[in-house]
């Protein structure tokens, strides 16, 4: 699938994509700065889209770690899995709300996503909240990109430590959220 055809993607059903534009580089880079990959040998990716965040973690995660990559949208996960055809990712064509399902017990060194919250209705967002918090290790991060500082209080009962920072090197320009359970 061209880079034509995810655009087209991405508009038409910007009710699940929730944005007018994919990630930039920079966002890209802001965001994963805050993971720490040198130990991370489990990580999630909620959202995979574009690829354009799965990238950037495939460049930075150890050899032998595992990641998994959620999206909902079929055209998308075509596109990711044509893309990332490594063994150790799992591109998964299902809602976020089933992580638990595919953990299989696990624990996530990291979650990082670009789930857009404010369009998901709120049964589907608690139970990822839920399922997002209970699948990471102590110590473990999930980072998440958004265009709202309201998300941090959706995110309070669910994450002890949440801490943001902003960048304008995106459009719009886009917060990010470092949660630690």
């Amino acid at each position: 699938m061209g880079r034509g055809s995810l655009f087209k993607e991405l508009f038409v059903n910007i009710k699940t994509t929730g944005a007018v534009t994919f990630s930039s580089k920079s966002l890209v880079n802001k965001m994963l700065s805050f993971a720490d990959f040198k130990d991370a040998r489990l990580i999630v990716e909620l959202g995979g889209g574009d690829g354009s965040i799965t990238q950037g973690i495939v460049e930075r995660m150890h050899p032998e770690a595992q990641l998994f990559v959620f999206e909902i949208n079929e055209h998308f996960c075509v596109n990711l899995k044509k893309q990332f055809k490594q063994p150790n990712i799992q591109v998964i064509c299902d809602s976020a709300e089933n992580l638990d399902e595919y953990l299989k017990g696990q624990k996530a060194d990291l979650i990082l996503s670009s789930l857009p919250f404010s369009l998901i209705p709120k049964d589907s967002r608690v139970a990822i909240y839920e399922k997002s918090s209970s699948g990471l290790k102590n110590g473990g991060a999930f980072i998440q990109i958004c265009y709202s500082y309201l998300l941090k209080f959706q995110f309070a009962p669910y994450f002890k430590s949440i801490k943001t920072t902003f960048t304008l090197k995106n459009f719009p320009p886009t917060l990010i959220m470092i949660c630690k359970p």
